[in-house]
């Protein structure tokens, strides 16, 4: 990663990583395997052998997904944001060294943020292959999965997308719309996949059970008061790493996590903002993390989180605060 990545920071030790030495299960490739088809074979982003599955590399600023993929662990949410916002913000963090995307067709600017990716491109900022695209099927396209991922596909202008999720658990035909997922890695449209809003284990077997492809991620609300602990140790077994939504807490609630004196008081020690401390906590305990913003200079603040580290006594304390409890109720 370029201006967001860590080529200068040398690897520390991670309080809570999630890496995975056991077998996942056997629909899951070890982590020297590739999970696809014979004729779509991983191009982009192929792994080290070195690398172990949801180990996070904070030198490089990546960890290696159980579908063969190596993925950013900090990139730029598009929640809330406008199509015009979006393609700003998706521009600007590409600018300044993001390669990750996080985005939603509910949200409404699956082609704003296509536009960021091209101009970033026609540029000669970055290629398609530097970039990973995440975006999620929302509820009620879950009966016509195919045409949703078509849909996602068209709008974002792309030929493949990265990751796509899952945007919320509903059992009555969430499996449905897994498996369209999964043709759809079979036919190379996309890379990886995924859920979001799985909060109790039995849920998350429930769709794993019924399904070929092991999720390669999780995306949770998850911060220091709601630290995912549960989930995250339950998803280890399957080589799946826990990405953050809220990883500052979501609009409105910004301010409890910067003011908590915890975090504050470690922010002050390290020169940095209570921000950037969240951040590099959740980089730390092994979180991916989207923070979310139409502020270029918030932005490239949540960047600058690969020239510190917090101690083991830091990473104590923050793990201490977890209250178990959501901001959000959905």
């Amino acid at each position: 990663m370029s201006g967001c990545g860590s080529n200068n920071t040398p690897v520390t030790d991670q309080a809570e990583s999630t890496e995975q030495t056991a077998d996942f299960s056997t629909q899951t490739p070890s982590s020297s395997e590739v999970q696809t088809t014979d004729t779509e074979a991983p191009t982009e982003n192929i792994p080290s052998e070195e690398l172990q599955v949801g180990v996070f590399d904070l030198e490089n600023g990546t960890v290696l997904l159980n579908s063969g993929y190596e993925m950013p662990i900090l990139g730029i949410g598009c929640y809330r944001l406008s199509q015009e916002q979006a393609e700003n913000s998706v521009y600007w963090a590409l600018r300044d060294g993001y390669r990750l995307i996080d985005t939603a067709r509910i949200y409404g600017n699956e082609e704003g943020v296509g536009r960021g990716i091209q101009r970033a491109i026609d540029e000669g900022i970055c290629t398609r292959e530097d970039i990973f695209v995440t975006t999620k099927m929302w509820t009620s396209d879950f009966d016509n999965g195919d045409a949703a991922i078509e849909a996602s596909l068209k709008r974002l202008n792309l030929d493949y997308i990265d990751l796509m999720i899952l945007h919320h658990s509903q059992p009555s035909n969430d499996v449905e719309a897994y498996q369209a997922m999964e043709r759809a890695v079979e036919a190379g449209k996309l890379k990886s996949i995924g859920l979001s809003n799985y909060y109790e284990p039995d849920d998350f077997d429930r769709l794993v059970n019924a399904t070929t492809i092991v999720p390669a991620l999780l995306q949770n609300e998850t911060h220091p008061y709601h630290q995912s602990k549960l989930m995250k140790e339950h998803i280890a077994q399957y080589g799946t790493v826990m990405e953050s939504w809220f990883p500052l807490g979501g609009r409105g609630n910004t301010q409890i996590l910067f003011s908590d004196e915890t975090i504050s008081s470690i922010a002050e020690a390290h020169d940095k903002t209570s921000a950037q401390v969240i951040l590099r906590w959740h980089l730390q305990a092994g979180n991916i993390a989207i923070p979310g913003s139409s502020n270029e200079a918030h932005i490239q603040e949540n960047c600058e989180i690969f020239d510190f580290e917090l101690t083991e006594n830091e990473m104590k304390q923050l793990t201490e605060i977890d209250r178990n409890e959501r901001f959000a109720d959905y």
